[in-house]
């Protein structure tokens, strides 16, 4: 047990800006097993955004309380996923061979790729959380949180990683997991589409692996496999595309 919760403090302290003792044990193989509670982080990271929302939208216009909630989200990560997400964008929009696209990634400066992939994202993320019921949102956000973060451990399964170098910041997470840590992953992932209406889940689940698989070709035919930042994109893509669907969903069933 006790393992296991250094395993799960060294996933907060990756994937958050969350505080965790000082004196955390860490090692490649705890972070590495940490992947298992990735889509559980989900789960912390939306309830704040999602509390944050609920308790916002008393005070402020909903679309301020969305808003607020979505700035909310990306402090309590450190922008880790969305900086991922800016320097796929350029890595991948301004890089023509594999060594280009990593070094331009490994960059900390964002370009014109990145910022206006940045933009777009957070505007359909904001546009797609305001077309839905007030009601739903906070179930919305822990679900899109979780469900996303499980579309990059499929990644990490099934793919290499990419760098042949200790210069990215998943370099710990660049092996496989055991069994048991992906069955956890899945759990976490899941779980909240339980609530959900089962013709919604029939939907959104084949249009997110098939989008997953169709990025992990992608980053594959460019680079040779995966690396962090094409993680936190993935993560960012997945999200989005959850919203777009219950979005639609609710449309058609009104």
């Amino acid at each position: 047990m006790k393992k296991q919760l250094h395993i799960f403090l060294n996933a907060i302290m990756f994937y958050t800006r969350i505080p965790v003792p000082k004196n955390l044990p860490y090692s490649d193989e705890l972070l590495n097993r940490s992947t298992r509670y990735f889509p559980f982080i989900g789960w912390i990271v939306g309830g704040i955004g999602a509390g944050s929302f609920y308790g916002l939208q008393f005070v402020f216009p909903p679309e301020l309380a969305i808003l607020l909630s979505m700035l909310t989200t990306i402090f309590v990560t450190g922008a880790f996923h969305e900086d991922g997400f800016a320097d796929f964008c350029d890595g991948f929009g301004g890089g023509y061979t594999k060594e280009k696209i990593l070094t331009i990634m490994k960059d900390s400066r964002i370009g014109t790729y990145g910022s206006i992939g940045l933009i777009a994202m957070l505007a359909a993320k904001f546009m797609s959380l305001q077309a839905v019921d007030l009601a739903m949102i906070p179930l919305i956000l822990v679900a899109g949180h979780s469900l996303s973060r499980l579309m990059p451990i499929l990644v990490i399964y099934t793919s290499d990683y990419s760098r042949d170098d200790d210069t990215s910041k998943s370099k710990p997470i660049g092996k496989r997991g055991k069994g048991i840590d992906f069955a956890l992953a899945l759990f976490f992932g899941l779980a909240f589409l339980a609530v959900f209406p089962f013709t919604f889940s029939l939907v959104l689940l084949p249009v997110l692996i098939i989008a997953t698989f169709v990025f992990k070709s992608y980053i594959t035919r460019k680079i040779g496999g995966y690396t962090g930042d094409c993680l936190g994109a993935l993560q960012q893509i997945a999200e989005i595309i959850f919203y777009l669907i219950w979005v639609g969903f609710q449309n058609l069933m009104v």
